[in-house]
């Protein structure tokens, strides 16, 4: 006796073999016609056809073609190549390339926002910047699995806002190329990858880069466009070089703006123009414009589930693109964004916002030590309502005020406290300085006196598992209470309710012995933890682990 499944195959194939038998016959029987309708030719007297003629007529030409022509010559194809790996341990570092299939879906930020902290930029904590690498950056799906020993080619685009030869980019398109070549629009379709290009500053909080050509004549320049006065339904127009296709234009609409596409503190300076003008593998750094011709956007990342285009594209605002590229030509040749030193939780429930009775405002989570909130009198639990006298809406609205202040500046800042209005005034200070200080105290303290281990470690917080659970799973442990979002614990699958029951296999069945074991835990060190879920103990033992980073 055949299997169920055995009898619906052979009736699938069997259904199978006569639709193609039945197309076999169609085109036997197409072919016989048309060999009967050939075989009629010399039968037949063509004298009476008129030949065709090419009508010499013009059609006016529509914006999109006088942008294409007048921004095209200042639209760049960016080429990079990435040594072997012995050649270029001294670079920076790689990114992972992963294939995301179905990424973060845009606006949902759910995770904990570090003012002006700087922190995860790149770190993979959102699926988009695997996105960014990937498809932006023109590599092969396997490109990480490769032969290392090979030199790794990618491309993009760019383009010119000096005649100098300066030029806008994505940072994801350079960031790991040990050799960048640029090749303009009027250089000579050759092998040849270009003239050699130098890189005068990235900065990762925005996926942005100034990188260099030299050049004995001013080269031809874009305009940079005000992207806040764009509109949704405003006509735009991308140029660049998708799948090596140097000087493709489309164009669409703005769909959306201020699209936060990566979640917590990765994405708290990145808030895009959504648009479906077709951007495709090789369009990133690339101008997205206006009618006027204007760039209003740097052409950044795709959401896509097939590695190509799907109607929607993010575009890194002009306005943010400006201030960045300001700081990147400096002397410094970095970005210098302000902070007070506070941590805080984005997109709260309605439920929270009752209880503490705000509609509007941003409630402090942790004040950083010795930070610039903490030397003014904040405290976690108040709520900042305004800036200089300036109703705060919400985080984001408090990041964009508050990394814009140059450090050493002042600002007034009101609060609710218990209920109470208050002010205080604080003092400014530099976002990487103030969060890589605390960084350091926290490291450098010892199990004794740097509060919980395992919080400020791993990001997870522990309590001591009950007499009944422990008879109950006959294995001892300590329950998770705690884990905070895109830290180390986060990032390796670990929940509240899981029970830890050994850490590198050494056990962890009390709150000392956890402790004991994670303080010898350092940066660089390979993390696995064997947890239990109380609510599936028949499932056994699972094994989450990471590299501490």
């Amino acid at each position: 006796m055949k299997s169920l499944f055995e009898r619906l195959r052979t009736r699938r194939l069997a259904s199978t073999f006569v639709l193609l038998g039945t197309l076999s016959v169609a085109i036997v029987a197409v072919s016989f016609a048309a060999h009967g309708v050939r075989g009629q030719e010399k039968q037949s007297d063509s004298a009476d056809a008129t030949p065709l003629k090419v009508v010499n007529s013009s059609v006016p030409p529509n914006e999109f073609v006088r942008i294409a022509k007048e921004v095209g010559p200042a639209v760049v194809n960016i080429n990079t190549q990435t040594l072997p790996k012995q050649s270029s341990n001294k670079g920076r570092p790689r990114p992972h390339l992963h294939v995301q299939p179905n990424p973060q879906a845009p606006g949902d930020d759910d995770g904990d926002d570090d003012q002006q902290q700087g922190q995860g930029q790149g770190q993979g904590q959102g699926n988009f910047q695997d996105f960014f690498n990937k498809f932006f950056g023109g590599q092969v799906p396997d490109q990480d699995g490769g032969d290392d020993n090979q030199v790794r080619e990618s491309l993009g685009s760019g383009f010119i806002v000096d005649p100098k030869g300066y030029i806008i980019t994505n940072n994801h398109v350079i960031e790991k190329a040990d050799k960048i070549f640029v090749k303009l629009s009027t250089d000579p379709d050759t092998q040849d990858l270009g003239r050699p290009a130098r890189v005068i500053g990235f900065d990762k909080a925005t996926d942005l880069a100034v990188i260099k050509i030299d050049t004995s004549s001013p080269l031809p320049t874009v305009k940079l466009g005000n992207s806040e006065t764009s509109q949704v339904g405003d006509w735009v127009e991308a140029i660049g070089s998708p799948f090596a296709l140097a000087q493709t234009v489309t164009a669409g609409i703005i769909s959306a703006k201020h699209r936060t596409i990566e979640p917590g503190a990765s994405g708290q300076f990145q808030h895009f123009i959504q648009t479906d003008a077709a951007i495709n593998p090789g369009n990133s750094g690339g101008p997205l414009l206006n009618m006027n011709g204007e760039v209003i956007g740097v052409n950044t990342a795709i959401y896509t589930q097939s590695a190509g285009y799907q109607g929607i594209g993010f575009a890194m605002p002009s306005n943010t693109v400006v201030e960045v590229y300001n700081d990147l030509i400096s002397a410094s040749h970095k970005v210098t964004r302000g902070s007070i030193g506070i941590r805080f939780n984005q997109g709260l429930s309605g439920a929270v916002n009752r209880v503490y009775g705000f509609k509007t405002g941003v409630l402090v989570q942790q004040v950083v030590h010795g930070g610039p909130a903490d030397k003014a009198g904040l405290k976690g639990g108040d709520i900042i309502t305004t800036i200089d006298g300036r109703s705060i809406k919400d985080g984001d609205d408090l990041v964009n005020e508050i990394t814009t202040r140059r450090p050493g500046s002042s600002v007034r800042i009101g609060y609710m406290r218990d209920g109470k209005p208050l002010d205080t005034t604080v003092t400014i200070g530099d976002l990487d300085h103030v969060f890589a200080e605390a960084d350091n105290q926290q490291a450098d303290a010892g199990p004794d006196n740097q509060g919980d281990v395992g919080e400020s470690k791993l990001g997870l917080v522990v309590r001591q598992e009950s007499d009944s659970t422990a008879a109950k799973l006959k294995i001892p442990g300590v329950v998770i209470q705690s884990v905070r979002s895109g830290s180390f614990a986060d990032l390796q699958g670990l929940e509240p309710g899981l029970i830890i029951t050994r850490i590198n296999k050494q056990p962890t069945g009390t709150k000392e012995q956890f402790d004991s074991v994670v303080s010898k835990i350092k940066t660089g060190d390979d993390v696995v933890f064997e947890v239990i879920d109380p609510r599936r103990p028949d499932n056994g033992i699972n094994y989450l682990g990471g590299t501490l980073e």
